[in-house]
């Protein structure tokens, strides 16, 4: 291929990565072993992937041409192939090669493994949907690559981006034991709670700050965007039923916090039990809505939910007519602690987190009524600064990422 009509994806690399604010950085990226020789990152549009990709590379090689960085949604490759690109960057020395969207180009957990085999002393990082289903259908990626997933910001991040302080991850059990010492010494100079109220209204995604006023028309964009474009690239669905998914999603979006009637939610978009419950793994696949079990599922499996939340609480605001006020603190709570550990519904109290921790979350007047005789259980308690003993504030859970 002739350097012409290569030399636009190293211009476009180059200054994307001039222009990637290296200021803060997503817990993430202090977790990746990036020396590895192949490694995907999986993760929700608009959480930040290739802020990420391109701060690394800024920090790691500078001006560096050794390391390109391309996203398979350039227009370029309606033209080229991948392949083409790769050849050409490792016989011209590269070593790193970065690729975002890898979702858009047919069969590329194919084309990811011949890449891994063919060029074994080039770097390979990939990013992709998170509804991704890595090795599923094609290729044999498992034993080659590290897998690792992006969320979107925790209330932890979102203190840091703002620069209102910094505060290091915490283990669940050190809040859980050191919360009244933790929560004091941060809000001895922060007022805590009007900080926590604005991450659940837009914290979740870091491009609430390019355009905040604007925020929530373009979180729909977003969603839009998962449903219409990344869905039909990673699962093999139709127009119609991409209409029927987007429309449960609305529906979805208007009940919660109950568990609606599956047989007349099925009805109502005109499907049968086993497509609904696959278009509700979609959904929860895309990041877009939460199911919840009485037990730890089994990988893959397909079973009625007990439960069904909102995917975070920006989604709420963004997607849900009306904010009820008790599904949006499960809907924090569930996506904090789901991060760092295995999250079931009990038969008392609203959470077992590991099969050990019960929790009960609510307002500031909630008490241990429901959950007083069970052993390592807790209050998360929201409209608080700071709690004492088993009774724990509701923002503190966001400190866990």
């Amino acid at each position: 291929m002739e350097e012409k009509n290569i030399g636009s994806l190293y211009a476009t690399s180059q200054r994307l990565i001039r222009l990637t604010n290296t200021t803060f950085k997503r817990y993430l990226t202090h977790t990746i072993d990036w020396d590895s020789h192949l490694i995907a990152i999986k993760g929700q549009r608009g959480v930040g992937k290739t802020t990420m990709l391109l701060q690394h590379i800024k920090e790691r090689f500078g001006t560096d041409t050794t390391a390109l960085y391309i996203s398979l949604d350039n227009f370029w490759f309606m033209s080229h192939s991948l392949t083409d690109i790769v050849e050409y960057h490792y016989n011209h020395g590269g070593t790193h090669i970065f690729i975002d969207e890898v979702h858009k180009y047919n069969h590329w957990q194919t084309l990811i493994k011949n890449m891994a085999d063919e060029y074994p002393d080039l770097h390979i990082v990939y990013t992709g949907s998170s509804m991704l289903k890595i090795d599923y259908n094609e290729g044999d990626l498992s034993r080659r690559q590290v897998v690792y997933t992006l969320n979107g910001m925790s209330f932890r991040e979102f203190l840091d981006f703002e620069g209102v302080v910094t505060v290091n991850p915490l283990p669940l059990d050190t809040i859980l034991s050191n919360h009244s010492d933790i929560c004091s010494d941060i809000c001895s100079d922060t007022k805590i709670l009007p900080l926590f109220d604005k991450y659940l209204r837009y914290g979740y995604y870091p491009f609430y700050k390019k355009d905040t006023a604007g925020f929530e028309m373009r979180l729909q964009a977003v969603v839009r965007q998962i449903l219409n474009e990344d869905m039909p690239t990673v699962e093999e669905v139709t127009y119609p039923t991409i209409q029927k998914i987007s429309k449960m999603l609305m529906i979805l979006s208007e009940r919660v916090p109950q568990t609606p009637n599956m047989t007349e939610l099925y009805r109502e978009i005109e499907t049968n039990r086993e497509q609904g419950l696959r278009m509700l793994n979609i959904l929860e696949r895309a990041g877009l809505i939460t199911l919840l079990h009485r037990n730890i599922r089994n990988f893959g499996q397909l079973s009625k939910p007990d439960k069904i939340l909102p995917g975070n609480p920006t989604l709420m605001y963004a997607l849900s007519p009306e904010i009820n006020k008790g599904t949006l603190r499960e809907t924090f709570f569930y996506n904090q602690l789901s991060t760092v550990g295995n999250v079931t519904l009990p038969s008392k109290g609203d959470f077992l987190i590991n099969n050990k921790y019960l929790f009960e979350v609510g307002g500031k007047n909630k008490t241990f009524n429901q959950i007083k005789d069970v052993a390592d259980s807790f209050l998360a308690v929201d409209d608080i600064e700071t709690g004492h003993h088993n009774k724990i504030p509701l923002w503190a859970f966001g400190l866990l990422y």
